[in-house]
């Protein structure tokens, strides 16, 4: 039995949020700028309005 759209969506949604959850964890960790925007940039490929809040 075929996958309905809205059961697509659903599944693009999580793995989104797991994706996002991983980038996250990995800019906190980043030690550096450039690590920092090359995260930041494959994360906006994702999700294009994403902000990585920093704890500064």
């Amino acid at each position: 039995m075929p996958r309905i759209e809205r059961d697509r969506e659903m599944a693009r949604k999580r793995t989104r949020k797991v994706k996002i959850a991983k980038f996250r964890a990995k800019y906190q960790a980043a030690k550096n700028d450039t690590e920092k925007q090359e995260i930041l940039e494959k994360a906006r490929k994702i999700s294009p309005f994403i902000e990585f809040e920093t704890a500064e």
